[in-house]
């Protein structure tokens, strides 16, 4: 297939990137780089060196694997971008990652959760256009979030519910409660993408995925150094299972947000690789808009500072557990039960969170440990105050040194 990736120099876009060459694809991917101006404006950096967009996709090809060609470009600045691309690439599957992918950075101040919306809703009907126009019978994976359902007191479907009121029975898409303004962007998303299939008989795949963690697939192990992928541990860009290990290493307590009791989704990065792939080659039917709760397991906040500490005692770190003030706006004990059954009925097969899950991510914090910045972990934004400039965040920081000394 002839494979475009949209966010191509991320998190999970490179390693998508590498997947789909290593069996034998041909892969487009398409990044503007700008997730690594905002980690330098907000003095933000991952645990390890991650080489440039172009340098890494340089070094696959180097090494044999089918090629993977690059574009620099914003699909959301250049409108023009995701016309070119449908003309001349002619994608049939279209993997967009391509968004700000933040709900602390959201919920910094206005210019950030505009700008969060704006590139993020506008970059998407952008991509929807360029096919309608130009690719109508690709199939778009797009990454979702289960962060669009909230936590509601009822089973989370997937993304479709059938609804009985006063006699009558509709089958709807599931109701929302986004957690941020980074989530309300998805949701927004998730409505565009849903009329475009109704309207323009567009094949959509929303992959509604769960907090990732691990860094490491057997394309990065080719070269783990110039191949990786961003390991980030901070309040802005950072996720919990990370910071735990992180912590557990730099000797300074696991800090829990509140009770503890916040349930979510959770996957390996294998994994998501795996639905993404999946996905791809079982594609929605035309005018389909088709949701995966992308997700294998569920744990609490403290579910994971409890494994990350048992893993950390037995290499003889010594861990304590903090339960500090949330500056989140959420809740803390909740009911949560997320359907996740059509992509195992597909074929998923898990990686699941063991111990020696836990265990290489603390080797490789370990390895890394010069680089880690403990300021950059205690949590500098208040969801309820907002309104923080990038410069008062920075300055914050001196707060957040002093938080890290009386914890340590």
């Amino acid at each position: 297939m002839r494979v475009c990736i949209l966010g191509g120099d991320g998190y999970l876009g490179w390693p998508t990137a590498m997947h789909f060459s290593e069996r034998g694809h041909q892969v487009l991917a398409v990044d503007s780089c700008v997730k690594r101006r905002l980690e330098a404006e907000l003095s933000i950096s991952p645990l390890e060196d991650v080489p440039d967009f172009e340098q890494r996709a340089d070094r696959w090809n180097q090494l044999g694997g089918n090629e993977i060609k690059t574009i620099r470009g914003d699909i959301y600045l250049e409108k023009d971008l995701m016309n070119e691309i449908c003309r001349q690439f002619k994608p049939d599957v279209i993997v967009h990652y391509a968004e700000q992918p933040s709900a602390p950075y959201s919920m910094l101040n206005r210019e950030a959760a505009a700008y969060t919306q704006v590139n993020n809703v506008v970059g998407t009907l952008n991509v929807m256009f360029a096919m309608h126009d130009h690719a109508p019978q690709a199939h778009l994976i797009k990454l979702g979030t289960m962060g669009e359902y909230g936590t509601p007191n009822i089973d989370i479907e997937e993304g479709w519910i059938t609804v009985n009121h006063n006699g009558r029975s509709d089958r709807m898409v599931y109701p929302k409660r986004p957690s941020s303004y980074y989530h309300c962007s998805k949701v927004h998303d998730s409505t565009n993408l849903e009329f475009a299939c109704r309207s323009w008989g567009l094949r959509v795949t929303d992959l509604n995925q769960g907090v990732v963690y691990g860094i490491e697939t057997s394309e990065m192990a080719r070269d783990p150094q110039r191949l990786r992928t961003s390991f980030h541990y901070d309040d802005v860009f950072g996720t919990v299972l990370n910071r735990f290990v992180v912590q557990a290493v730099a000797g300074v307590p696991l800090t829990v947000y509140g009770a503890g009791g916040q349930t979510r989704g959770y996957l390996n990065i294998k994994d998501t690789l795996a639905c993404v792939e999946i996905a791809a080659l079982n594609p929605a039917d035309s005018g389909e808009f088709r949701v995966f709760n992308q997700f294998t397991e569920q744990f609490s906040v403290s579910d994971l500072a409890d494994r990350v500490s048992r893993v950390a005692r037995r290499r003889n770190i010594a861990v304590e557990t903090q339960h500090i003030d949330n500056p989140r706006v959420e809740a803390e004990k909740h009911y949560y039960n997320a359907v996740n059954t059509s992509l195992l009925d597909l074929g998923l097969e898990p990686h699941l969170l063991d111990d020696d899950v836990i265990d290489g991510m603390i080797s490789r914090a370990i390895a890394a440990e010069d680089n880690i910045r403990l300021s950059s972990i205690m949590p500098r934004l208040n969801w309820a105050r907002g309104a923080t400039s990038a410069a008062q965040l920075l300055a914050s920081r001196s707060s957040a040194e002093e938080s890290t000394a009386v914890l340590s």
